[in-house]
């Protein structure tokens, strides 16, 4: 039998990925300082600035570059909505996770459609919150189902009185590029439903409820779940 030599060099261990970048943004220090402890327990987050502001937070957001910022929503001067829509609009590697109280909240609502990737309540178990954060830095969206229904009762406000049938929708045109299956993952998504609830709705697994997702995402040409939601109450091809 062969043995390794004494001299002979390991085989290099794998890089440890880098951690996740995270800016806070919070006008109360005390939330930000809550946190901030959250997060800085976790080997794979990091927590590289924080901010008081909207002005602030875009400021901070051009020189840190972060892999995910925690925006709230109500704050004096430049608000969540506009520091959101900035933010994204200047580095398309920085994606945004709003923070509110109110699960009823048209500020929040108006963060998502600037282009936020996440929607949750700042009572939120820490546990989820940072699962929340991974998810949106490896590109997915997160919204709690208690807020995604709450934010469909919301769009009402927004939605024309008399909304245009689907037949005459020309939003319907796109929607019929979608499978009699990805229809029903469709229904599925701007019903709140997770993928978990899809997948037992219509008894097929959770990786091919997430396959069905992307399809719907890359022919809707939407960015995630989240917008696939405001895209579908925006057109009235649904309705609250």
């Amino acid at each position: 039998m062969t043995t390794a030599s004494a001299n002979t060099p390991a085989s290099p261990a794998a890089a440890p990925a880098a951690p996740i970048r995270v800016l806070i943004v919070d006008d109360q220090a005390l939330m930000r300082l809550g946190f901030a402890m959250t997060l800085k327990a976790e080997p794979d987050i990091e927590v590289v600035g924080e901010a008081a502001d909207g002005a602030e937070a875009v400021a901070q957001a051009a020189a840190l570059q972060p892999d995910v910022v925690l925006m709230d929503v109500r704050m004096p001067g430049l608000d969540g909505i506009e520091a959101t829509r900035r933010i994204v609009a200047a580095s398309s590697g920085t994606r945004v996770i709003v923070l509110t109280t109110f699960d009823l909240d048209e500020y929040a609502i108006g963060a998502l459609k600037a282009g936020a990737s996440g929607f949750l309540l700042k009572d939120i178990r820490p546990d989820d919150l940072t699962a929340a954060i991974r998810s949106v830095a490896s590109g997915d969206a997160t919204i709690s189902p208690r807020v995604t229904r709450r934010m469909l009762d919301l769009f009402a406000d927004y939605l024309p009185s008399a909304a245009q049938p689907p037949a005459e929708n020309p939003a319907s045109g796109r929607l019929d590029t979608l499978t009699p299956r990805e229809k029903e993952v469709f229904d599925g998504i701007v019903s709140g439903k997770t993928n978990s609830e899809i997948a037992n709705t219509l008894s097929v697994s959770e990786t091919t409820v997430k396959t069905h997702v992307g399809n719907i995402l890359t022919k809707l040409e939407l960015r995630d779940r989240i917008h696939v939601v405001v895209w579908a109450y925006e057109t009235g091809l649904v309705k609250p």
